[in-house]
């Protein structure tokens, strides 16, 4: 990998890891389009690892919070990571079989995937913007929770499925999203240590300057997204993430199809 893949990578991963349009999904196909294949799947975990330092930069306080008294807010978080946790555990590798091919079949996957993201923000907007008043609780962690598992599925946005669910549980927009980022971190953490895991048990060998150069511009691009997110869920505005997506479905099948890439 050159480094200047690395960089636009690393820059993809920033702003679609905390947009609602799929980080994982976006850097399977622009890696396909790269012609990136060698440590793909372990180089995209660490650039997931690469956005968790502006989570916490920016979320430092509601950090410090979860270990203040009477530790309600780490309880519902710790019920919310479960599921992502588990489907990561048992379906990790089947996910990696299908989405990671480079085929025509994984480009329609790939597709349907955005196709549902798409479908699920342009509902939540509409359901947020009816009803927005409610306070965290175990039945919105429970939800937000389950929908992040379902998301591990690439194509589904992990920020886009939470935040959504936070959405049609009539989640307070501030609060849906100061806790559908503190979700990421547990998540992201444990999918990078595991990759890591894997990685060295199988002796993959990755280039280290890329990696450090892919790393260091996700985190520039991820605050860039995060401070942009928090702007658009108080407006509640997801629609043209999703005309985005449906183009992105669109350009995901026909470039496999007319150029094989």
């Amino acid at each position: 990998m050159e480094i200047w893949q690395a960089i636009i990578l690393g820059a993809v991963q920033g702003f679609a890891e905390f947009l609602p349009v799929s980080s994982s999904g976006h850097l399977i196909l622009i890696q396909r389009w790269l012609g990136v294949t060698e440590g793909s799947l372990f180089f995209d975990v660490m650039l997931h690892v690469g956005t968790l330092i502006p989570v916490i930069v920016v979320f430092f306080k509601d950090i410090l919070e979860l270990f203040k008294k009477p530790f309600n807010k780490i309880l519902l978080l710790i019920l919310a990571t479960i599921p992502a946790m588990l489907t990561g555990l048992l379906l990790g590798d089947l996910v990696e079989g299908a989405f990671y091919t480079g085929n025509l079949l994984s480009a329609i996957l790939l597709s349907a995937t955005f196709l549902l993201t798409a479908t699920e923000l342009f509902f939540a907007e509409r359901a947020s913007k009816k009803n927005s008043t409610l306070p965290l609780s175990v039945k919105s962690a429970t939800f937000m929770g389950l929908a992040q598992g379902v998301a591990i599925v690439p194509g589904l946005s992990r920020s886009g499925t939470v935040i959504s669910a936070g959405c049609f549980c009539g989640l307070e927009r501030t609060k849906n999203a100061s806790f559908a980022f503190l979700m990421s971190i547990p998540v992201i953490a444990g999918a990078g240590l595991i990759e890591g895991y894997k990685c060295v048990k199988a002796g993959i060998v990755i280039e280290p300057l890329p990696l450090i150069f892919g790393v260091i511009t996700a985190m520039i691009t991820g605050y860039i997204a995060i401070k942009t997110m928090l702007k658009v869920i108080k407006k509640a505005n997801y629609k043209w993430f999703s005309l985005y997506l449906v183009i992105m479905a669109i350009a995901s099948i026909v470039t496999k199809v007319a150029f094989g890439v």
